[in-house]
């Protein structure tokens, strides 16, 4: 599987300057690939006025993703703050380029910046199966509870999408590699860059780990698209020779 990973600033609050600038950089990937991931809030910013820039799924950004997805052949995910039944929420979406649409809604919303305030936090978590892959896509602070994301389902990539600021970015590295050996599979981590309306710096570091926390992507720190090749067959054999997925404690999150 071929994806890219697209790390850039984000324009505040402002949906349709975000889709337009996306919308640049994703036109102009030649090299035919399978998932496009884009960061969190990506039509945003980590924006606590979720009033001011929510929309439904029929929503102008979910039209935008499907025509992109259908027009690339690939499928895109990212999060974007959705209302829905009166509640907002942080929702990945993943958009398939037969039209399909899967989701997630965050789980650990990040107290620390009042988000469990204005958002509703998610249920469940989310397995995706694409072209083969079973997926398992997260939400910026989900990277911090590794109970959540134990690979009780045997999913090949981790997937987390972030605005993670600079002053922390040590943990996010730390973090992914730390998913990506404990749970044997693809990790891929999308953050931004830039500065937010609040003064908050992000140094980005998107990057690619392999199961056995081997970057295929290196952290980086440009606005830029990054591309990466995930080998199924090998993440296969690296299992089934090591079998520490075997091993792990059973338990059910409630």
């Amino acid at each position: 599987m071929k994806i890219a990973i697209i790390q850039t600033a984000l324009v505040w609050e402002n949906p349709a300057a975000n889709r337009n600038y996306f919308e640049e950089k994703i036109k102009a990937i030649t090299e035919p690939i399978d998932l496009i991931v884009l960061p969190e809030m990506f039509t945003s910013g980590f924006t606590m006025h979720p009033n001011l820039v929510a929309e439904p799924m029929e929503g102008e950004t979910m039209i935008w993703l499907l025509q992109l997805a259908k027009t690339k052949n690939a499928a895109i995910t990212g999060s974007l703050v959705i209302s829905d039944e009166g509640n907002f929420y942080n929702r990945l979406v993943f958009v398939f380029p037969s039209g399909e649409v899967q989701f997630y809604d965050k789980r650990h919303l990040f107290t620390l910046a009042g988000e469990d305030k204005v958002y509703t936090a998610g249920k469940s978590k989310t397995i995706i199966d694409y072209r083969g892959w079973k997926m398992c896509p997260l939400i910026c602070y989900d990277l911090r509870f590794p109970a959540f994301s134990r690979n009780s389902e045997e999913y090949d990539v981790l997937l987390y999408v972030a605005n993670w600021p600079n002053t922390r970015i040590n943990a996010w590295d730390t973090l992914l590699k730390a998913r990506a050996i404990e749970n044997m599979c693809y990790t891929i981590g999308v953050n931004r860059i830039g500065v937010d309306a609040n003064h908050h710096i992000y140094n980005g570091h998107s990057q690619v780990q392999d199961y056995l926390g081997r970057a295929i992507v290196e952290p980086q720190e440009a606005d830029g698209v990054f591309i990466a090749t995930l080998e199924k067959s090998t993440l296969l054999e690296t299992r089934q020779k090591l079998g520490f997925l075997n091993d792990k404690d059973d338990f059910e999150i409630k």
